[in-house]
């Protein structure tokens, strides 16, 4: 009886603000054309001190399934159905690798690219971050763009490249906005070398939305 009145006044004191009712919880968002999204960037000069990649734990089993960030992501970009085995060891799918176009089908010849190298990331902002927001952003797996499996050469080749000294040989555009969609999801900042890079190659790219969920 005591609750069903509780509960019967409770509209009557959020109206004469006794009771505040908090907002739900939603993702913040980004979105613009291409150009736009450029502009956008925040300019900063980049500071490498202090990187180890150590300070970015990577292909952790976020959800439990046993399965690392590496193989969720091999799972989920399989043009081919694959099969998991114990210990989520994967066989039977085959991986088109958008650098280089060229199709595998041994997990081994793959490696998981951040777009954005972790070593970029830490000089556009993600030294001032703690280690679990560092760990976040090297399994994001929220995001298809921030991580693709690709030849593991071409990655090697690439290392912490910005865009401005590498890119793919093929499908540039594509890198391209994927390179500005995570940085925007993540709020890590261009320098001017880099921006002036980004805008450049935009010029020859369609001017597509892009829109991101932003992680922090």
């Amino acid at each position: 009886m005591v609750r069903r009145l509780l509960l019967a006044l409770v509209p009557v004191l959020v109206a004469f603000g006794v009771v505040t009712v908090p907002a739900a919880a939603h993702a913040e968002g980004y979105s613009a054309p291409l150009t736009q999204a450029i502009s956008d960037l925040a300019v900063a000069s980049e500071v490498r001190t202090g990187y180890s990649r150590d300070l970015f734990p990577l292909w952790v089993d976020a959800d439990g399934d046993g399965c690392s960030t590496r193989n969720e992501v091999l799972i989920a970009e399989a043009d081919d159905p694959v099969t998991v085995g114990s210990g989520c060891s994967l066989s039977g799918g085959r991986w088109f690798s958008y650098y280089d176009r060229v199709s595998w089908t041994a997990p081994s010849d793959l490696d998981i690219d951040h777009v954005v190298p972790l070593a970029e990331a830490w000089d556009s902002g993600a030294r001032t971050w703690t280690t679990a927001v560092r760990q976040s952003y090297a399994n994001d797996l929220g995001d298809s763009r921030t991580l693709v499996a690709v030849t593991d050469n071409v990655n090697q080749a690439k290392g912490d490249q910005d865009i401005r000294e590498w890119q793919p040989t093929y499908d540039k555009c594509r890198y391209l906005r994927e390179w500005v969609a995570v940085k925007h999801r993540w709020r890590l900042s261009v320098d001017s070398a880099e921006k002036t890079a980004m805008s450049s190659l935009a010029s020859g790219c369609t001017n597509s939305t892009i829109t991101v969920t932003l992680a922090r």
